[in-house]
């Protein structure tokens, strides 16, 4: 009989808005127990740090280098997970040793599909040591030293959540817009294919920060006052990225941000918005048949413009929220690291051929213990 064990999945996302922390009951297979979710928000001074930490991470050749700086960030880093476990379960009254299991994904700071290189800052011993509870990190590394490229992880997850969405006969595809956005689809038949789809929310996010002050476009308000600029969605659309039939992770320095004069406030806005649901099309153009809905998780799913933009270009394929297919789109990445935690955990494959590029399913994390 497999071993049902509760989990909770850490997640701070290329968005470095603050961390994720989600509790579900899973045996790492098809049977899953959605438990309570909090979102822990970064302060604006530790968001700076995080975003020189990419700075410090770019002339990195090993995933194990961390200069002094780096190292720094990475303990401050850690820190904040551990306090963000303590206050998880404080708030809903849970105790550390009834928790088997700490999913932690850590900061991606660099991200090389093509050079087999991946970067996630977060020190899971020094976590397992603060928190007393067995923590599973370092999860992407694995798949790209079997040749994959080192995401999308969450398919896994998405796909042992469609059985309790899918019609018979039909494919459904998740979207998760975060800072960069992927795709997930399960086909009638089982059949699991994934890949990043293109800029989310990193281009829009971006924009209204150097634009305003602010760290995001609240319900994509700024965006729906505006209008699209064909020439700068063109700029990106035209991207080799959505050329050729090989799909490739990607990083949230793959697609530069906007010039602060080429747009006003709402234009830029708009025309990012459209560019990141696009993308989104675009890619889909590559999965084996149409979906019959997309099921859109992630921060993207509350910005309002470009959710309009996406549901105007899905061509008869339904656009549904998380919510509105019967599951928590702020929880998903999260859980989905606490379901990839057990499964690291009894060895099963986190990634798959066609969700990574990965020669045969390969398992991958690292375990540490109290």
């Amino acid at each position: 009989m497999d071993v049902v064990r509760t989990a909770i999945g850490l997640m701070s996302g290329t968005s470095m808005d603050g961390i994720d922390v989600a509790l579900i009951r899973t045996d790492g297979r098809g049977f899953i127990e959605r438990g309570p979710f909090l979102g822990m928000p970064y302060e604006a001074d530790f968001r700076r740090r995080l975003k020189r930490a990419l700075e410090l991470a770019r002339p990195l050749r090993d995933r194990t280098e961390r200069p002094a700086e780096l190292r720094e960030i990475e303990l401050e880093l850690t820190l904040r997970h551990a306090t963000a476990v303590r206050a998880f379960l404080e708030r809903f009254g849970l105790a550390a040793n009834g928790v088997d299991v700490l999913g932690f994904h850590g900061q991606t700071v660099l991200h090389r599909s093509d050079e087999g290189l991946t970067v996630q800052i977060g020190d899971g011993r020094e976590l397992a040591r603060r928190t007393g509870i067995p923590v599973v990190y370092d999860m992407r590394a694995n798949d790209m030293v079997h040749g994959g490229q080192g995401a999308p992880l969450v398919p896994a997850y998405h796909a042992a959540l469609a059985g309790k969405f899918q019609q018979a006969g039909e494919a459904v595809c998740f979207v998760n817009i975060g800072g960069i956005s992927n795709l997930t689809y399960i086909g009638a038949d089982g059949r699991i294919a994934a890949f990043d789809s293109g800029p989310g929310n990193t281009l829009i996010d971006q924009w209204i920060e150097m634009q305003t002050g602010r760290t995001y476009d609240p319900g994509g308000e700024i965006g729906g006052r505006g209008r699209i600029v064909p020439a700068l969605a063109e700029r990106y659309l035209d991207s080799p990225f959505f050329r050729g039939n090989v799909r490739r992770s990607l990083d949230r320095g793959d697609f530069a941000p906007l010039r602060p004069d080429e747009a006003s406030l709402e234009d830029g806005a708009r025309t990012l918005a459209h560019v990141a649901a696009a993308s989104i099309v675009k890619s889909a153009g590559f999965l084996p048949e149409r979906p019959s809905a997309y099921i859109v998780c992630g921060g993207g799913r509350l910005n309002g413009t470009l959710m309009a933009e996406l549901s105007a270009m899905a061509g008869g394929s339904s656009v549904l929220s998380a919510e509105a297919a019967g599951f928590d789109g702020d929880a998903m990445e999260a859980e989905a690291w606490a379901y990839l935690a057990v499964r690291s955990l009894d060895g099963l494959p986190l990634t798959f051929p066609g969700t990574t590029g990965v020669a045969a399913p390969v398992s991958g994390g690292v375990l540490a213990t109290p």
